[in-house]
């Protein structure tokens, strides 16, 4: 069998892929344009693509017979016409719960402890010149007895839910699909958990229900001092809105997903791209090396599936 990865480099060159050799002609592509997908894809038997779009036209003008997405989210493939053309789609799930909440929890760190600032004032010398043994300008809170907010109670939203539980928070959840029944922790409306919560992390997938779930309407509820976390996926968050409700109220924004990725150069989010309140990372939640080793262990056991 042939197989073919189209974007090699979103899994990051430290990964090992030699175990793919046993399934035969193995070809890596660091990236794939949308115009050179076709050329590259036609006579092969396994596609492995992260983002790369696998349209309809891709399908029905080459011998693919297996799809393997290197995530989870499968939006970058027609499945309809996969279905109907007998192609085979598989994702990959859970492989990166442990990272995205840890990445979570870091970006609510970052926040709350102000870590940058106290090192820089050691390192420049601010410390040793001190009249007294600590300094305190940047007032620091506990997470003990605060309200966490988590948007999207699944795997990611349960562990980070945990983890806000062993610092002593009170876990309130708002289920975007409405089905969800856990009764460990408090089951609110979204605005109740936007009015009370001091930190809220988004953990949901895009959906057409969670397309600009955020907005004007519902961010202006958002608790003073506040925190507010997307690693779910950018869409779920109206741009617009946010950085218009940011510019008057008083909260700190951390996102790890945008609407367009890479961020595009005239993205409206960099008008408050340098304020301390907020950060964007370049969706690097998911991408522990665990996580990535997992992946790549996981899609083999897909391919593994298929050809058995």
């Amino acid at each position: 069998m042939k197989l073919v990865f189209l974007d090699t480099k979103t899994l990051g060159s430290d990964i090992n892929l030699e175990g793919f050799n046993k399934f035969g002609e193995v070809v890596k592509y660091e990236t794939t344009s949308q115009d050179q997908i076709l050329e590259r894809v036609k006579e092969a038997d396994i596609v492995i693509t992260n983002k790369v779009v696998i349209d309809k036209n891709i399908m029905a003008n080459s011998n693919i017979k297996l799809i393997c997405i290197a995530a989870t989210g499968m939006n970058n493939v027609d499945l309809e016409y996969a279905k109907e053309a007998n192609i085979v789609v598989k994702n990959v799930a859970g492989y990166s719960t442990s990272s995205v909440a840890q990445v979570t929890i870091s970006l609510v760190l970052d926040f709350i402890q102000h870590l940058d600032y106290y090192s820089n004032y050691t390192k420049t010398n601010q410390w040793e010149n001190s009249d007294i043994f600590t300094h305190i300008e940047k007032p620091f809170f506990e997470l003990e007895g605060k309200k966490w907010g988590i948007i999207g109670l699944g795997s990611i939203g349960q562990k980070v839910a945990h983890i806000a539980q062993a610092f002593g928070c009170e876990v309130l959840y708002y289920s975007t699909s409405g089905k969800n029944t856990n009764t460990q922790y408090k089951n609110v409306s979204l605005e109740e958990l936007l009015k009370e919560s001091d930190v809220i992390s988004i953990h949901c997938a895009l959906t057409p229900a969670t397309s600009n779930l955020l907005n004007k309407s519902n961010l202006e509820l958002l608790k003073d001092k506040s925190i507010l976390v997307n690693v779910g996926r950018g869409g779920i968050i109206n741009e617009e809105d946010l950085v218009e409700v940011f510019k008057k109220k008083n909260f700190c924004c951390a996102l790890d997903v945008v609407e367009t990725e890479p961020i595009a150069k005239n993205s409206i989010l960099n008008e408050i791209l340098h304020d301390d309140k907020f950060i964007i990372t370049p969706h690097i939640a998911w991408a522990s090396i665990e996580a990535r080793n997992k992946l790549i262990n996981l899609i083999i056991k897909n391919i593994d599936e298929f050809v058995l």
